[in-house]
C-alpha cells in the first residue's frame, strides 16, 4: 500500500457517505480546518480516544471539523450507528471497502489526519503517546497540532507513529 497521503502537500480530495445517506466531500471544506479520525466500532483504543475526543472537539472553533472514518470490513453501518449512538458521535462516515484509508495510509484506529484551511494535509498520526507500555498519556499530538493551525504554524511534530487496532481490510 503505497498512500497518496503525504505530509504538506495537498490532501487527496475524498467524499463519503454518512449513516444518513448525505455525502460529505473533503474539497467542500477549503477554508475549515477537517481532521480524519480513522475509527472503529469495535476498537478498545478508538473508544479510548473517543472518550477525550468528544470534550476536545468542544473547545474548537466551529470551522474545526471532525470527521470518524469507519474503514473496517468486518463493521456492519447498523454496528456502527449504535456505537456512534453510544459515544454520541454526531457524525460518522462509511469508507467499507476502505478505500480512503488506502488513499491515506491510514494503518490504526484511531489514527488522525489533519487537513489546513488551504487543503494541505498538516499533521498525520497518533492522538497522544499512549503506547502499549504507556497508559496515561503526557502530550496530545492532535490537539497540539489542531493549536498550531490556529495559531497560523505548523504542527510539530507534523508526523507520529499511529497507536490502535489495525484496520481489518480483509473480512474475517
Amino acid at each position: 500500500m503505497d498512500p497518496l497521503a503525504r505530509v504538506s502537500q495537498p490532501a487527496p480530495d475524498i467524499s463519503l457517505p454518512d449513516l444518513e445517506d448525505g455525502t460529505h466531500r473533503l474539497s467542500g471544506q477549503l477554508g475549515r480546518i477537517v481532521v480524519l479520525n480513522f475509527w472503529s466500532a469495535e476498537c478498545p483504543w478508538a473508544q479510548r480516544v473517543d472518550e477525550s475526543l468528544t470534550s476536545l472537539h468542544s473547545t474548537w472553533p466551529q470551522d474545526v471539523l471532525l470527521w470518524p472514518i469507519a474503514s473496517n470490513v468486518n463493521e456492519t453501518p447498523e454496528q456502527i450507528a449504535v456505537e456512534a449512538a453510544k459515544r454520541e458521535l454526531p457524525l460518522v462516515l462509511l469508507d467499507g471497502d476502505h478505500a480512503v484509508a488506502d488513499l491515506y495510509g491510514a494503518v490504526t484506529t484511531p489514527h488522525f489526519f489533519v487537513i489546513d484551511r488551504d487543503g494541505v494535509l498538516r499533521y498525520a498520526g497518533a492522538y497522544d503517546d499512549v503506547t502499549f507500555r504507556q497508559r496515561t498519556p503526557t502530550r496530545s499530538y492532535l490537539e497540539d497540532a489542531i493549536a498550531a493551525l490556529l495559531a497560523g504554524q505548523q504542527p510539530d511534530p507534523s508526523e507520529t507513529p499511529p497507536y490502535g487496532c489495525t484496520i481489518v481490510r480483509h473480512s474475517v
